[in-house]
């Protein structure tokens, strides 16, 4: 009876033993789990401070960039407007030198026709010329400041250092006069050109209303100063 009891108590004691030990290995695999899950937690929690950080960084750089960028763009825009103010202060001083030396359709106006025919009458010129002068049987001389002949027909040019409304109405008798003087371009169609080195707006309007096309001292050397879309009248 004594045996039995003592088998029981070191059963016991064994069966304690055991609980315990895998209560223990329980209890310890439970803390490194929760210490692995801690350890993972403050690595998630420190990559996500360090994208931030990175894509802050990120942002500023691209924030300088883009105004880096503007200042560029700024500093180009005033460097074009600056060329192009350049460019038109040249052009005039080169228009009032010419003007002074009595060859502003030869130095301006002359160069310039074969670009603003093609570009605003879609045409090009089969002839050019300066300065033509014509004499009547009756003694009557009249003399065109350019005629620019194309297949289908004729630019007619007047120059003025200075234009006004009355030099308008000239150019009016002056294309009436032109196929009279011309003859052999009786057949085309006649295109008034007036030009001048600059043009006040109230004789611009003046001139748009009498079909003629106007050109002044721009970037280009001579350019069109019409409204966009206007079409010259066929005389």
């Amino acid at each position: 009876m004594i045996d039995r009891v003592d088998r029981l108590e070191e059963a016991l004691a064994n069966f304690i033993t055991s609980v315990g030990i895998e209560f223990n290995k329980v209890y310890n695999s439970q803390l490194r789990t929760e210490a692995e899950l801690r350890a993972f937690k403050e690595e998630m929690r420190l990559y996500r401070e360090r994208a931030e950080a990175d894509t802050r960084a990120f942002q500023e750089e691209m924030r300088e960039f883009k105004d880096e960028m503007r200042a560029f763009k700024d500093e180009m825009r005033a460097y074009k407007e600056e060329n192009r103010r350049q460019t038109r202060e040249m052009n005039r001083q080169w228009g009032d030198l010419a003007n002074k030396l009595g060859t502003l359709v030869e130095d301006l106006v002359y160069p310039s026709l074969p670009r603003i025919i093609r570009d605003t009458l879609g045409r090009e010129i089969l002839d050019l010329g300066v300065c033509r002068k014509r004499r009547l049987a009756d003694g009557r001389v009249k003399e065109f400041d350019a005629v620019a002949v194309t297949a289908d027909l004729v630019g007619l040019n007047s120059t003025k250092a200075t234009l006004i409304s009355a030099d308008v109405d000239r150019f009016v008798a002056d294309i009436a006069a032109f196929r009279e003087f011309l003859p052999e371009y009786g057949a085309l169609p006649v295109v008034g050109i007036l030009a001048t080195l600059a043009v006040e707006e109230s004789v611009l309007n003046y001139a748009e209303k009498a079909g003629f096309l106007v050109l002044a001292v721009g970037d280009e050397v001579m350019e069109v100063k019409n409204r966009p879309g206007f079409e010259p009248k066929r005389w």
